[in-house]
């Protein structure tokens, strides 16, 4: 498949999206122009990465994954600004270098995954698109330029577009994930606060605890908020 028939494509999945829903549309797109079965968007900054957008559920389940386990691809990718290929997780190099996010992929079926930067002119890195894929196997040369082709959309549709929608009450389309951030930063204060530990501590207990319970580290960090949970000295 040709640049000019990708670009057709992604233009036809996102056309008449609203802003909130462009994200999620891409990652449909990376679905329909690349061998995977999965792809999902994400956000970084001060130290969490939070899920904006996925393609389905196995898709938001991974990139969640990522996040609680505070390691794989996508870390590596948005620290070095470029792309990270893990293209065999059941073996080899990339299970070693991901033990846990590989043992957990490879349980629902994904055998790679490929994470593209989401970076603006000035070198920044701002999250990572994330694509799984059911085979092992490397990308091709082609599927490569798809695969960075749709990082820069997305990176574009997350800086340019408008930040509101319109219709009643005006809401924000990035609203959401501004108050989930806000719910995590809130958790690691109280948890410093609670154990008199540093940031990077604190985070680290809060996915400790969400990895040990089988959950999110945002369904932790929602109930240290509400007072249901309170993270001791274990």
């Amino acid at each position: 498949m040709d640049a000019v028939r990708a670009i057709d494509v992604i233009a036809e999945v996102v056309r008449d999206a609203r802003p909130g829903e462009t994200p999620a549309r891409l990652c449909a797109a990376a679905v329909k122009l690349l061998p995977v079965v999965g792809a999902s968007v994400s956000l970084r900054s001060s130290g969490m990465s939070l899920r904006l957008a996925a393609s389905n559920s196995m898709a938001s389940y991974l990139a969640e994954l990522q996040t609680t386990l505070g390691d794989g691809p996508w870390l590596n990718a948005y620290r070095a600004g470029a792309p990270v290929l893990a293209c065999d997780l059941s073996a080899g190099r990339d299970m070693h270098r991901w033990p846990l996010f590989a043992r957990q992929a490879t349980a629902v079926g994904v055998q790679a995954v490929y994470s593209m930067p989401l970076g603006s002119d000035d070198g920044l890195t701002v999250g990572t698109l994330d694509l799984y894929r059911d085979t092992r196997g490397e990308l091709t040369e082609d599927e490569l330029r798809r695969a960075q082709l749709l990082a820069a959309v997305m990176t574009l549709a997350l800086t340019t577009l408008p930040r509101e929608e319109g219709g009643a009450g005006e809401e924000a389309w990035l609203g959401g994930l501004a108050t989930e951030h806000d719910e995590v930063y809130q958790a690691i204060g109280m948890v410093m606060a609670q154990l008199g530990v540093d940031t990077d501590e604190a985070s680290t207990r809060l996915r400790a605890r969400a990895f040990a319970q089988g959950r999110t580290a945002l369904e932790v960090a929602h109930d240290v908020v509400s007072h249901r949970e309170r993270l001791g000295d274990d």
